[in-house]
């Protein structure tokens, strides 16, 4: 199976856990999905400053720039497949 099919298997996968995982994981699924199917953060970050939850997702994202789009699908990957156990 190609990457690409993998990453999308590993989507479906990750709606299907058991059970849900912490925020901190939730945040790396979230900036790994991101960096693998947009490339590096094309956004501008938050206006709103008690917008916790989008800061906290634009930052994680923005932590990975310059991580290849292959690189993020294949940790989203092995991220998901450990989740799964």
């Amino acid at each position: 199976m190609e990457l690409t099919q993998q990453f999308e298997q590993a989507l479906a996968d990750s709606k299907t856990l058991t059970e849900k995982p912490s925020n901190e994981i939730l945040l790396q699924l979230y900036s790994l999905y991101k960096q693998g199917s947009t490339g590096d953060v094309d956004i501008d970050p938050p206006a709103n400053p008690f917008d916790f939850v989008a800061r906290a997702k634009y930052e994680a994202w923005a932590a990975l720039k310059g991580t290849s789009k292959d690189a993020a699908m294949q940790q989203y990957i092995d991220l998901v497949k450990k989740l799964k156990g």
